[in-house]
């Protein structure tokens, strides 16, 4: 981990001296320079008393680099194409997956199909329908739902104009079978 880099990048940002750290934490100015530069690994009471005084949240010290925010600009999307549909791509980061789908009218994902996980969809334009198991809904703008992926699911356009949906798929594995 790679905390005393962070400490050190949030002290500078905010323009607070070590001083003024050591006065507002009681740490010594010896051990806060330790570890600002990864000597020393602080116990979870001390990075407690760090993050207080920094004003930032202790888990947001504890995070590895590739946890931090990850920003797609608009322009650096990926879209693909899956069945007919237009797969814009916001984000793909660990368990998680976002993208906009745009489904032409009558276009559909394809047969009921089933994966690990979990989804979430919002109907940003048009009308779908949404179907799993027995449970079956005509869904429209605004509308949204979920459902556990592992049972087979189905989601069609049924309206003359394209439908948009924003669609959120986690699954602690990789997803190959999802767009």
């Amino acid at each position: 981990m790679d905390i005393g880099t962070k400490v050190r990048a949030i002290r500078n940002r905010k323009k607070i001296t070590i001083a003024q750290m050591c006065e507002g934490t009681g740490l010594s100015k010896g051990f806060i320079s330790n570890v600002e530069n990864n000597n020393t690994s602080p116990s979870i009471s001390t990075l407690q008393t760090i993050a207080t005084f920094l004003d930032v949240p202790l888990p947001y010290l504890l995070l590895e680099k590739n946890q931090h925010m990850n920003v797609v600009r608009k322009e650096e999307r990926t879209t693909t194409t899956f069945n007919g549909l237009t797969i814009e791509h916001l984000t793909s980061r660990g368990g998680l997956r976002t993208m906009i789908v745009e489904v032409p009218p009558g276009g559909s994902i394809g047969k009921p199909h089933a994966h690990e996980g979990e989804e979430c969809h919002l109907v940003i334009q048009g009308k779908i329908l949404a179907e799993q198991g027995e449970d079956s809904f005509l869904l429209e703008e605004g509308d949204s739902f979920s459902w556990n992926a592992s049972v087979p699911h189905y989601v069609k356009n049924i309206s003359d104009e394209k439908a948009i949906v924003l669609i959120s798929v986690y699954s602690d594995t990789e997803l190959r079978d999802v767009f």
